[in-house]
């Protein structure tokens, strides 16, 4: 478990995370979402001792990551799949990080097959293209078989098929009792994935919520109810403050009445219902609207740097 109390970082007078408090918990996806300069690769190196925190804690395990005596056996981590010497073969590299820890040559192994790295474990680093790279990287996070797993940016240059054998990865992880940590921009990835979200904005946490719960209180989806009496319905739930539109005959879409309510009034008049599911927006939806004010780098409207003719 990552448990991160009042985390603050200055850079000067600039202020990178404030006040920032979460727990990554075990047995859980854990999203770490922000926008660019948000504070998030700051927080993860902080995390792991690499950026000491100008005041606040953060503890993995129950301890501070500098404290542990095997700390590739607590927390696996990936933050920047470059930053290997490019001379090294994928085996070496992960070997070398082997010897730190006492880790048998068989593991090394495991991990290089559970990549798919095997066809080019003794090919230099330097040769790998960015979605190899990546591979390699979450194969030395795993290497020390650790409790817990933060991930970077995981399946930035990966294929389809690497793509969602991250997904499976981290699931298969979380599903053992890990806790993992998972930042990314690719929110399509995040609502397949995740359990839990934690979201900040300009070093602030904005949202510390279940993947579900974020989505529904975004709201503006409202509630789909399928009916053969829709508009007898429609009539009967109208009301201040609740609007209703027909996408078809059978079809109402309600805003501004919850889904046991609709429920309720239906079966009190007798009216059959066969769908009643609640539209939460997407994940991408709510994550911008969320962070509209926290963006420090906002693009110009498309168009608005074309010339006239």
């Amino acid at each position: 478990m990552i448990e991160a109390h009042e985390l603050t970082k200055r850079y000067g007078d600039r202020k990178v995370v404030d006040r920032l408090s979460f727990v990554v918990r075990p047995g859980e996806v854990t999203g770490f979402l922000g926008p660019n300069g948000a504070g998030k690769s700051t927080t993860m190196r902080m995390i792991v001792g690499l950026d000491a925190p100008t005041s606040g804690s953060v503890t993995v395990n129950g301890r501070p990551y500098a404290r542990h005596p095997a700390p590739l056996h607590e927390i696996g981590v990936l933050l920047d799949a470059k930053s290997v010497h490019p001379g090294r073969s994928a085996h070496s590299h992960l070997m070398a990080l082997a010897h730190t820890h006492g880790i048998a040559r068989s593991r090394v192994d495991e991990v290089i097959e559970v990549a798919g790295l095997t066809k080019v474990a003794g090919k230099r680093v330097g040769a790998f293209s960015l979605g190899m790279g990546q591979r390699l990287g979450i194969a030395a996070a795993l290497l020390g078989d650790p409790e817990i797993v933060m991930l970077d940016e995981p399946v930035n240059g990966l294929d389809p098929e690497g793509v969602l054998w991250v997904r499976n990865l981290l699931r298969s992880l979380a599903d053992e009792g890990r806790a993992v940590m998972l930042s990314s921009h690719l929110m399509s990835e995040m609502a397949l994935i995740a359990d839990h979200l934690v979201i900040i904005g300009r070093g602030r946490l904005l949202a510390d919520t279940s993947l579900s719960n974020f989505t529904r209180q975004a709201g503006g989806g409202g509630v789909k109810v399928v009916t053969d009496q829709a508009t007898r319905l429609r009539t009967l739930l109208a009301a201040p403050g609740v609007t209703i539109s027909s996408p078809s005959d059978e079809e109402l879409t309600v805003t501004g009445r919850e889904a046991r309510e609709i429920g309720t009034v239906a079966a009190r008049h007798g009216v059959p219902v066969y769908e009643l599911a609640p539209q939460a927006v997407s994940l991408e939806a709510a994550f911008m609207d969320l962070t509209h004010d926290a963006v420090e780098y906002q693009s110009a409207p498309v168009g608005a740097g074309r010339k006239a003719a």
